[in-house]
């Protein structure tokens, strides 16, 4: 039985990138936000084993979101993505809870490799 993760990123294409990967590999989709706001509740909704998290995105970012979703659930597994030269923003979202950051553009097996360490 594969895990269940929720994808967050406000570019559709890199949702769509990710999707591709996780799914190629026996991992379930289970949701996918364009944001912040909208990662926290479809959180709630589908509860998954993981989260994988854009910092960078509008309405809320995911240094926010993972805040949120840390406080309803201290459980949780979130894994950011960032940008090159995110430096800051990575250690704050370690410091918020994250278990593990992955650097665009993704490489297949760097995404795999983060998933795997965090949720086996």
């Amino acid at each position: 039985m594969g895990k269940n993760i929720l994808i967050c990123d406000d570019a559709a294409f890199m949702r769509m990138m990710i999707k591709d990967i996780l799914s190629k590999n026996g991992y379930n989709v289970v949701g996918e936000a364009e944001n912040g706001a909208i990662a926290v509740e479809k959180y709630s909704e589908t509860n998954p084993d993981l989260v994988l998290m854009d910092i960078t995105m509008p309405e809320m970012d995911g240094i926010q979101a993972l805040k949120k979703i840390k406080e309803k659930d201290p459980n949780a597994s979130v894994i950011m993505c960032s940008a090159m030269g995110q430096q800051a923003m990575v250690i704050e979202s370690i410091q918020a809870g994250a278990k593990d950051f992955i650097v665009k553009p993704f490489q297949a097996d760097r995404v795999l490799e983060a998933v795997k360490k965090v949720v086996g």
